[in-house]
């Protein structure tokens, strides 16, 4: 059975198809009836079953480095007005948190060292800062005025 092609005379026989050249083999004209399509075209199964799972308790995050971390922001952002003592208290925890942390027990030692770092860069200016609103207040309190 052949089956025409548009524009040609489907009496006439048909010129036999070039070969193709290449890795591919060549393509034979269907013959008759078609093959049966299976009802389930893949096979079933799915994922492959897995290995055992390991269950157990994940591992928890300091509470001071979380502490410290928060601390350090809050010295950033209104530290001036506290007297650096959120700075303060995040080189604290942030110390202590790291030795927490050290033995790999509890995570966190990233947040400890990011509340260390802002802690220690506003500790000076607002220690600073507080010694010149003391000095200041005391000078000027000590100071007659005309």
């Amino acid at each position: 059975m052949t089956y025409p092609q548009p524009g040609l005379d489907p009496t006439r026989p048909q010129p036999p198809l070039p070969a193709i050249l290449g890795p591919y083999p060549p393509v034979s004209a269907p013959t008759g009836a078609y093959a049966p399509v299976p009802a389930m075209p893949y096979p079933g199964g799915g994922y492959p079953a897995g290995g055992p799972r390991l269950t157990g308790q994940p591992i928890l995050t300091s509470g001071m480095a979380t502490a410290s971390l928060v601390l350090g922001i809050l010295g950033v952002l209104g530290g001036w007005c506290l007297f650096g003592l959120p700075c303060v208290l995040a080189v604290i925890l942030g110390h202590l948190a790291l030795r927490e942390t050290r033995d790999g027990m509890r995570s966190g030692h990233g947040m400890a060292v990011a509340g260390l770092v802002l802690g220690y860069v506003f500790v000076g200016p607002m220690i600073l800062f507080t010694v010149m609103v003391v000095f200041g207040s005391v000078l000027s309190a000590a100071t007659p005025t005309p």
